[in-house]
Parts: structure tokens; sequence; C-alpha cells
């Protein structure tokens, strides 16, 4: 599993085209404590890229939507299916991998990156991965116990979606949430950002006619 870490600045970065659209960045939380950072990320992304948000029943837990970009929109599991009543209506979760240039799924819950790893997609969030054109970039922030970190199927879950082409922004060592301490805690909001600002900057600017 290669970690993706955004030091990496030495290099020739190509500016995006001012002419050309934003990106459009599609920003996913899990079910993990870590999702109270969520409006944080939504509101540094939503600074330089247009931004669409996806979040978990489990997530909503943590995330204060009053906290998030007034120009976010929030998808959850009840949005679905609400647009869709007969074919060829639009289905959600191919409509947002279809809009997406780049995914970025902060926090990773140990939950859902099992889910992503053995293919299953029983709600939005992991139906937009399985949907997903991995000609495009994903990024994944995991958060999750130390315990659950080191677990030996979060080593084998991790070897799967790199297979994917899934890059992995790995967590950090500090005190969790549940008091324990130890390595595990998702990466701060601006690392995150850096990340995969810096990625998507060193490359080609998106097309506008461009068809998903």
């Amino acid at each position: 599993m290669a970690y993706l870490e955004p030091q990496n600045a030495g290099r020739e970065i190509v500016k995006v085209n001012p002419s050309s659209r934003k990106p459009r960045i599609l920003l996913a939380a899990s079910g993990s404590v870590a999702a109270i950072k969520f409006g944080n990320l939504c509101h540094c992304f939503s600074e330089w890229a247009e931004v669409k948000a996806v979040a978990t029943k489990a997530a909503l837990h943590f995330i204060d939507r009053a906290s998030l970009p007034k120009d976010v929109n929030l998808y959850t599991d009840e949005e679905e299916w609400s647009s869709w009543s007969k074919i060829g209506d639009n289905v959600l979760h191919i409509e947002l991998r279809r809009w997406a240039d780049i995914m970025v799924i902060a926090p990773l819950s140990a939950n859902t990156l099992g889910k992503i790893a053995g293919g299953l997609c029983d709600n939005l969030l992991t139906c937009v991965v399985r949907a997903w054109d991995y000609n495009k970039p994903l990024f994944v922030a995991p958060a999750m116990n130390t315990f659950m970190w080191s677990n030996p199927f979060t080593e084998k879950h991790l070897m799967s979606i790199d297979e994917l082409g899934i890059s992995l922004i790995p967590p950090v060592t500090k005190r969790l949430a549940c008091g324990d301490y130890g390595n595990g805690a998702m990466a701060e909001p601006n690392l995150i950002h850096s990340t995969v600002r810096l990625f998507l900057e060193s490359r080609p600017p998106p097309s506008e006619g461009r068809a998903n």
C-alpha cells in the first residue's frame, strides 16, 4: 500500500487553467467520530472547487449540518431513490459518479473499509464507490480505534482497495476519542486537502466538454 504524503512539493506543479471550470470534488463521510470534522473538510475544498457531499446514516450522528458551506449539498441514503419513479429517471449514485472528477472518503470507518474491500454496496456511499470509474482518483482517509487499525482484516482490506487504485491518506498517532492512545486517528482536514489538491493540480485540468 503506497501512502500519499503532501510534502512532495518539490516537483513542478501545473496550475489549473483559470478559464477551465472548477474541479468537482465529491466528499464522503462514513460512521466515525472523526466525522465531526467533516464541515471543516468541506470548507477547505469549497474555497477552490465545486463540492458535493455524501454521508452514511452513522456519519450523520456526528455531522453538524449547519457547519457545512451553504453551497454544498449533502446527500444521504434518504435521497438515493427520491428522484426515481420509473425507468429512465436519474439514479443518484450514478449521477454523483458521473459528476465528480475526484472522490474523497474522510473519515473512512473500519466498517465501510470492509464493505468496499468486499464489494458490498448497501448505502449511497458504497454504491457510488461500487459504480466508480477508477480512471478517476479516489482517496480515503481512515479513522478507527488503534486495535481496529492493527487488526489483520484491516491489512487485507487495504490491500484489496489498493488493487482497485484507491489512494490511502494514512491515519496518525494521537489520543483517540475513545481515550486510547495510538495510530488510527484521521489525518487533519488541512492535510487531506493539501494532499488531494497537490495531486489534482499536478494533473491536466478537467475539460468542460468531457463525457463521463
